[in-house]
């Protein structure tokens, strides 16, 4: 079912108009998110996701409004991986706390531009290419095992981030911050600041994630407004979620293993489409299950992440 273009372009519109209304008017000034504020745009996120779920279900019917739910259930659950990446990068290059939203804004846009190409990619190759889902199948299959039983993702040297050597090879970069700036000027000489490189690690992670991500969402619908919809609303509560959860985010030690379990079973999914017909809605459940096991083990039997906590604490006491 091909949608009119006035349904791309409004749902668009309305998203450009709430990051508009966030960077220019709510967040325009550099400050400390506490708890509380980050609690209440987790859940302005969070509503008007869910709410968009009900437009769909009035407009498209049951079955599209499960796929979008399932969606965005399975992208947010997988974004939430992000979160320790954050954590780990703005503590590798120790930025201010006050900073931190204004490089995750940035990042949020960026990662919108970057997953919509990702997914015209996609939805193109599989419209054109049936097979392209057992690939993608085999490929998160393999991506869940390896984060399963492998040396999980977290422990990378940033400092050998392809993306930060890029930028180091052709713009000279300030040994100190600037405010919020990206870019300063010393001596005469215009030069980046620390806070571009945060920015161009974080971007070119999610890219990393989006092709675990976006593969994944092809095993609930191939419908490109369902996919990229429910993309984007996962997306853009991430910023809020992670100062939410940033100093707590080292108990969920059991999280990754969680997420491999999912990207697993979607992976199998994906490899038996031809065979066996799993519902949407029972997918749903999958996703929502493990993800709630994973959180529910990691605080009841887990360790907490020493490296983290120490981040945790540190982020705690600029806050106050």
């Amino acid at each position: 079912m091909d949608l009119p273009l006035w349904a791309w372009v409004a749902f668009i519109a309305g998203v450009l108009f709430m990051l508009a209304l966030d960077l220019g008017v709510f967040h325009r000034k550099a400050h400390v998110v506490k708890v509380k504020e980050a609690a209440f745009w987790t859940a302005v996120w969070v509503t008007l996701s869910l709410s968009f779920g009900y437009v769909i279900h009035r407009w498209l019917g049951q079955e599209k409004a499960v796929e979008y739910l399932t969606g965005y259930v399975l992208e947010w659950s997988l974004a939430v991986d992000n979160i320790f990446v954050f954590v780990i990068v703005f503590n590798f290059f120790r930025t201010p706390f006050k900073y931190q939203q204004r490089v995750l804004l940035w990042g949020v846009l960026g990662a919108l531009v970057m997953r919509g190409l990702m997914i015209g990619v996609g939805v193109t190759l599989i419209q054109n290419f049936h097979w392209i889902l057992y690939v993608f199948g085999g490929f998160l299959l393999i991506t869940g095992l390896r984060m399963l039983f492998g040396k999980g993702d977290h422990d990378t040297d940033l400092s050998e981030n392809p993306g930060l050597k890029l930028v180091r090879r052709f713009i000279k970069v300030s040994p100190e911050y600037d405010g919020q700036r990206f870019f300063t000027v010393r001596d005469g000489v215009r030069m980046a600041t620390p806070l571009l490189l945060v920015l161009v690690v974080i971007e070119f992670t999610d890219v990393i994630f989006a092709v675990d991500s976006i593969p994944a969402i092809f095993a609930v619908t191939t419908d490109p407004f369902i996919v990229f919809t429910s993309n984007v609303m996962a997306i853009l509560g991430l910023r809020s979620m992670y100062f939410l959860l940033a100093n707590v985010v080292h108990r969920f030690v059991y999280l990754q293993t969680g997420l491999a379990v999912i990207l697993s079973y979607i992976g199998v999914k994906m490899l038996l489409l031809d065979v066996v017909h799993i519902p949407t809605f029972l997918s749903l459940g999958v996703v929502v299950g493990i993800l709630a096991l994973s959180v529910l083990a990691s605080l009841l039997f887990g360790k907490p992440d020493e490296a983290m906590r120490r981040a945790a604490e540190e982020r705690e006491a600029a806050a106050q």
